[in-house]
């Protein structure tokens, strides 16, 4: 693609923007911001659009500004939600706010010469203004009428519990965000979800009014899986970014599970491959969709791009797992992660110390076979595993066959799991 505005249209990644923004795109090398409301310690595949986006911007050439929204983040912003968040306290926002830049360095060059990215926290502005000031220099531009009338703000004062005046002073908040970055970096751009639609339209209006000079504001679509629901949001809760809150694995599986109707724009939102090989993906999906190709690719992709390389190799070493991978070289808590809808049982520590325990009787107390006739008939015929490797006949299970000490991995026949934990 030529520019960035032609390379975010065959990603179907517009939704909507400002008069002139695809001419400058096109023509000029902007500087252009994202927000982040760090809510949370970490972010969510939810927030990898924008990530994306921002990223993408660089690439063309433009420079890009992450807003961690230290300032904002203790208000929370109402667009796309039912009811008002719990406020954080100033020390939970900072402390956000640290622990998600380097989630942002994963996706932002910060040393590239010429158009590098910068992390800033609006909560440097937001938190020294006066609120007479404010009022005086922000407020008197905008009506409350002009205020209703947007989606995020209409939305909730049609519902019983209405909006606070807290949310709803959010999109003042936000655009004074846009004149201050617009003032002292030069910024020109706010990108966003087309829910901050309503948010952006203002910053550029209030820099019209306040300055005289034009400013513009682009957004992607909301992401949905093609069921209708949002993406990252499963039933075992949110998948983030942070490793320690989401595994690389159970990450890599999210993307490994996507549905066929869903990959190929996943593929196109998500990653940098390219026209011709998301086409030739693509191809894989209608063709030969049990191969699961695009979902692995997508997969890999982003497990790389938001862990490491060696994380992805350990994904990709636990996903076979199950199909009798080898378990050697994954740790516990990875052990545990992957085991974690099999059928298991507690096991003392004591049990397997010494001489340890029969594998017959190991069999039999956890269930996996109904008696010790079936468990040493099973043994005898090379039917058992113990952390997928097959047992040899008269085998017995020590403290040094578990897992760091914790877990030993019993299998019998092809699929038949069953996780034993050792308590202490």
């Amino acid at each position: 693609m030529t520019n960035v505005f032609e390379e975010f249209k065959w990603r179907g990644l517009l939704h909507s923007f400002t008069d002139g923004a695809p001419e400058v795109l096109a023509s000029e090398k902007v500087t252009v911001y994202i927000g982040f409301d760090p809510t949370s310690n970490s972010l969510q595949v939810g927030n990898l659009l924008a990530l994306m986006g921002l990223a993408r911007m660089q690439r063309f050439g433009h420079s890009p500004i992450a807003v961690a929204g230290g300032g904002t983040g203790m208000i929370g912003d109402p667009s796309g939600k039912t009811s008002e968040r719990q406020l954080l306290t100033l020390e939970e926002v900072q402390a956000n706010v640290e622990d998600v830049k380097p989630q942002l360095e994963r996706f932002l060059d910060f040393e590239v010469k010429g158009n590098p990215a910068c992390v800033v926290n609006n909560a440097d502005w937001l938190t020294t203004v006066s609120m007479m000031d404010f009022l005086r220099d922000v407020g008197k531009h905008f009506t409350v009428n002009y205020m209703v009338a947007k989606d995020s703000v209409k939305s909730r004062l049609e519902r019983e519990d209405g909006i606070s005046y807290t949310e709803f002073s959010y999109m003042l908040l936000q655009s004074y965000d846009f004149l201050q970055l617009f003032d002292h970096y030069g910024c020109t751009m706010q990108c966003g979800g087309s829910d901050q639609w309503g948010n952006i339209v203002a910053g550029v209006e209030l820099i019209r009014r306040v300055r005289g000079e034009r400013a513009y504001g682009l957004v992607y679509p909301l992401i949905m899986n093609a069921d209708g629901t949002k993406l990252g949001k499963t039933e075992k809760g949110t998948i983030w970014l942070d490793g320690k809150r989401t595994s690389p694995y159970r990450f890599y599986q999210f993307w490994l599970n996507r549905d066929d109707a869903d990959v190929v724009d996943d593929l196109k939102h998500f990653t940098w491959l390219g026209f011709d090989d998301i086409a030739g993906l693509a191809h894989k999906v209608a063709t030969q969709p049990e191969r699961r190709e695009a979902q692995r690719a997508l997969a890999q992709e982003l497990t790389r791009m938001v862990h490491d390389e060696t994380a992805l190799a350990k994904a990709e070493q636990a996903s076979q797992v199950l199909f009798g991978g080898e378990i050697a070289g994954l740790s516990a808590e990875e052990i545990g992660d992957i085991f974690a809808e099999v059928p298991s049982s507690e096991v003392t520590k004591s049990t397997f110390e010494g001489a340890g325990i029969p594998l017959a009787d190991l069999l039999t107390d956890t269930g996996v076979t109904k008696s010790k006739g079936e468990a040493r008939r099973l043994i005898k015929n090379g039917g058992v595993y113990v952390n997928n490797i097959q047992a040899e006949d008269e085998a017995t299970v020590t403290l040094e066959d578990s897992i760091e000490g914790q877990f030993v991995v019993l299998r019998k026949g092809k699929k038949t799991y069953h996780l034993v934990q050792v308590l202490a």
